[in-house]
């Protein structure tokens, strides 16, 4: 049986998880984390699907080494199969992965018009499909790939000309009919919810899975007897496999940052 006290491993392609892990310690603040971002194969939307499956199975691998107790799949690129080998890997272990926040979005704007930012690979991926499909009669819902967004957070790049500039030309198009809701598809988006609100103005509500997974989690951690009973806050370690102090540093930065825009 895990140690209660021991971390729950929260991994993603690179930094963009860092949005999750911040839920899931304003709601589990009494637990461990341990946070890996595969910065060296960053992005992981360029990736073949076996190669997907391979790096996250390979930082899975990394992380329970280490002794964690819960597996959070931060990344929405990590494709179907890449959880199900996870889970079929790891049948006794929790692992909670993502999915775009499309479910939430529709049920606070029934009938509304709802943009699905996210990379490339999740937009084609069978399980945004799936899920789309559940609520295409519910809602307009108008996925945009955004290949090469995710690199701005990536690069510490979260307000100014460049960012904007990327986010108008994509978003313009679609902003001359009022929209109702802006789904962040991708763990990296969170970071540049100031950088759109810019573009897409004061009405549209933006958002992201985070809360929907830290309360998943908590979940799983209660079936299975696990959640820190401890009365202090818990600890937080990052690991990136580029291992370099800029990269460590802009974790820290990132995990601490407070945007301007709700």
């Amino acid at each position: 049986m895990p140690d209660c006290r021991a971390p729950v491993a929260v991994f993603d392609s690179g930094l963009g998880g860092i949005s999750v892990l911040r839920e899931l310690v304003r709601t589990l603040p009494r637990e461990n984390y341990l946070y890996f971002g595969d910065s060296l194969h960053a992005p992981y939307g360029t990736k073949t699907p076996q190669e997907v499956v391979d790096l996250s199975l390979q930082a899975a691998d990394r992380l329970l080494s280490q002794g964690a107790k819960a597996l959070v799949v931060a990344c929405n690129t990590a494709t179907s199969a890449a959880i199900r080998t996870l889970r079929k890997t790891y049948p006794e272990l929790a692992i909670v992965g993502t999915e775009p926040a499309i479910k939430p979005a529709v049920e606070r704007h029934p009938g509304g018009r709802i943009l699905m930012l996210a990379t490339a690979m999740t937009v084609q991926e069978e399980k945004f499909q799936r899920l789309k499909a559940q609520y295409d009669d519910q809602a307009q819902i108008i996925p945009i790939a955004c290949s090469g967004l995710m690199e701005y957070v990536e690069q510490g790049i979260l307000r100014g000309a460049e960012v904007e500039g990327y986010l108008l030309d994509k978003l313009e198009p679609y902003l001359k009919v009022p929209i109702d809701a802006v789904v962040l598809g991708c763990t990296h988006y969170p970071f540049l919810r100031g950088a759109i609100r810019r573009i897409v103005g004061r009405r549209p509500e933006i958002i992201d899975g985070s809360i929907g997974i830290a309360r998943q989690l908590e979940r799983r951690l209660e079936e299975q007897g696990l959640l820190n009973p401890g009365d202090v806050s818990g600890k937080v370690e990052f690991q990136n496999s580029l291992d370099e102090p800029e990269i460590l540093g802009l974790m820290q930065a990132l995990f601490h940052y407070e945007d301007e825009a709700p």
